[in-house]
This record gives structure tokens, sequence and C-alpha cells, in this order.
């Protein structure tokens, strides 16, 4: 398991750079975010930077959330691009960089993103919707240097994170 940098990390506050989709550096820490995601308790994605890489990679998962409609599984994306995102709705977000709170953020709901496959380096097209549109563009933020608090909808949006017991 790799390390989480917290806010406010300069790392995280800075737009992340297109690396090739088959350096092996880059199949590497495509795993290692996977396996650092799989062992986080409610983690359903992860950007390179969130681990102090200033890479355009991520990776999302939200197989089994109870809020997912779409779901392409484990998927890892390099040098991501968003190609279209329509139909905007508010929802409670968190973020393991942002251990102590949540934040209602308006997000597209419906989305379709490019990039590309690591390791094969072959290109994709992811489209989704529901949760895992919101989680996909939660990571693009991450790799462009905006946390979800950047996007909090209205001045009360921020919650104390809760736990439960």
């Amino acid at each position: 398991m790799l390390p989480v940098v917290t806010a406010p990390g300069d790392v995280l506050s800075r737009r992340c750079q297109e690396v090739s989709a088959d350096d092996p550096a880059v199949v590497a820490l495509a795993a290692d975010l996977l396996a650092t995601m799989a062992v986080s308790p409610g983690c359903v994605g992860l950007a390179a930077n969130q681990v102090g890489v200033p890479w355009r990679v991520f990776c999302v998962d939200v197989r089994g959330h109870p809020k997912t409609g779409a779901d392409h599984g484990a998927l890892v994306m390099v040098n991501p691009v968003l190609v279209s995102a329509t139909r905007k709705e508010r929802a409670r977000e968190g973020c393991m960089s942002v251990p102590d709170f949540t934040g209602d953020v308006r997000r597209a709901t419906r989305v379709t993103m490019g990039g590309y496959l690591p390791g094969s380096g072959d290109e994709i097209e992811v489209v989704t919707d529901a949760f895992e549109a919101r989680a996909l563009l939660h990571e693009l933020d991450h790799i462009d240097g905006l946390l979800f608090l950047d996007r909090v909808a209205g001045p009360h949006a921020v919650h104390p994170r809760q736990t439960y017991r």
C-alpha cells in the first residue's frame, strides 16, 4: 500500500503531466494504485498525485458500492480526457486526501471519457453514468490539480466526516 498525500500537499494542487501508457513505471504505478485502493475501506478511486506521483493516471472501481449504476470493474486510465458530460446532480463526496470532511458537489451523471490503458497503450473510451461517472470526474479533477473542496456547492456544503461504530 502506498501512503496517501493529504491536503494541502503541493502535488494535489498542480496539473499532472502526461505520460506514456506503455512505460513500465506507469504499469507498475497502475498496479500499486489498484492495490492501495483495494485495501482502503470505502475507496472507489485513486489518482497518481494522491500517492505523490504527478502523472495523469488514475484508477476507479465502483463494484459493490450501493450507488453504482454502470460498472466497468477495476479501470485504470492514462492521460484521460473528458469527451462529454451531461445531467448534473448534486451529491455528497469524500476523499482519502481530505480525510476529515465530505462535501456536496454538483457533477455530471452521464460521462464519456477517453484515455489509454496502461501496458498496452490501447486507446479506450468509457461511456458511463451514475456513481461511476461521478468517480471518474472526481479523479480527473485530482490530476487537474483540484480537490472536491474546490467544487462544493455552497457555503454550508462541507461536512465533518461521520464515523459509524
